[in-house]
């Protein structure tokens, strides 16, 4: 293996994890890997000081530049639009709380809510570290409009999604619970996992059946959940599986993948249930990622 590659296999683990956070996609993160790892092989290493930073730099414009690429595509989107799904492995988030909170479905919606000059400074700043004149260069801005850009991310953020710390597997104990329930048909037992105010977005791609708008309340939520179970036939198994660092259900029908839930459990109850039935977005689950700081 060359320099180059041993460097950048490495530190992959961080690189996927800062383009995956940036766009909200793995296709496009591998994509953006893929141009990185171009431009990297070409570089003369003796002239990079600080690998690590200088990596991170090409891997944040390529993401910047897919990432506003791809806004067109998702104003035009049929339905919601949700990051794809990332299956991820458990041991890279066992210790890491601010590291899974990023890579969380409700964390990137609502970076979804940022400009992506914001959304590059949030990401590089507040999860990875970075100072602020590293990252004057990835945004092109000034160290002093980098700052403002991430005080002013960080407050939308915090505003949008209140720092919280789950205790034990407390939310694993949410999502058993809400299975148990909707595989059951138990209205209550749904109605007593559920938040108040919660809110379920899916998303089809206008390629399969999906709600076209978020569903908000238990009770209509949970109507809509049992009335999808009920749907389920003899071939449908609904299995847990670690999604995006947090407790999910894979959906499928005989070997076929259908669709994945995604869960934002908040003391003990689930305030968000985000379903993905998009063909080309389940082909993430394909394999397990590793993400890393």
């Amino acid at each position: 293996m060359t320099e180059h590659a041993r460097e950048f296999t490495e530190l992959r683990p961080l690189l996927f994890t800062i383009a995956y956070e940036i766009t909200g996609s793995t296709a496009d993160a591998d994509d953006v890997l893929q141009d990185s790892w171009l431009r990297w092989s070409a570089v003369d290493l003796a002239t990079v000081e600080h690998r690590r930073a200088y990596l991170a730099r090409v891997v944040s414009r390529q993401a910047l530049n897919a990432l506003r690429a791809s806004s067109r595509r998702r104003e035009e989107y049929v339905g919601p639009w949700l990051p794809e799904p990332l299956l991820v492995s458990a041991g890279d988030l066992a210790d890491d709380v601010v590291l899974g909170e990023s890579v969380s479905m409700a964390v990137l919606l609502v970076l979804e809510s940022l400009s992506p000059a914001e959304r590059v400074v949030f990401v590089l700043r507040e999860v990875f570290g970075f100072e602020h004149a590293e990252i004057a260069g990835v945004v092109g801005r000034t160290p002093a409009a980098v700052r403002q850009l991430a005080h002013r991310a960080r407050e939308h953020v915090e505003a949008r999604r209140p720092r919280y710390e789950p205790r034990g597997d407390e939310a694993a104990r949410a999502v058993q619970e809400f299975l148990r329930a909707a595989g059951t048909g138990d209205l209550d037992g749904l109605l007593a996992v559920l938040d108040p105010d919660v809110v379920l977005v899916s998303d089809g791609g206008g390629k399969v059946s999906a709600l076209r708008h978020p569903l908000r309340g238990a009770a209509d939520v949970a109507r809509f959940v049992l009335g999808l179970f009920r749907l389920a036939t003899p071939s449908h198994t609904f299995g847990l599986a670690g999604i995006n660092g947090a407790p999910g259900v894979v959906v499928r029908r005989g070997h076929d993948l259908e669709g994945v839930f995604c869960f934002d459990v908040q003391e003990g109850r689930v305030v968000g249930v985000y379903g993905v039935r998009n063909p080309d977005k389940l082909a993430s689950l394909a394999q397990v990622r590793r993400v890393g700081r």
